[in-house]
């Protein structure tokens, strides 16, 4: 397996991870680490796209990149710092 690939499931493991743990209610919207899984998902599955491109999927991971930075930042200025 590739570097490109082996990037590609880590990014799509932390997406998975975030999201069963937001389910399993461990993590909450709000909280900094299920953004941050998101990022690293986000940045790990561009990365793994700019090897193998493939335009639905990188808009796909740009726009989720861009909604969580922006939830993020508009959930701390609503609820300031921890």
């Amino acid at each position: 397996m590739d570097a490109a690939n082996l990037v590609g499931l880590i990014g799509a493991g932390a997406y998975l991870l975030a999201y069963a743990l937001l389910q399993m209610r461990v993590l909450s919207l709000g909280d900094g680490r299920y953004a941050l899984l998101n990022i690293v998902g986000g940045v790990a599955l561009v990365y793994s796209l700019s090897w193998n491109f493939n335009l639905g999927s990188f808009i796909t991971q740009i726009a989720w990149l861009l909604f969580t930075v922006v939830g993020y930042v508009r959930g701390r200025q609503v609820s300031g710092p921890a």
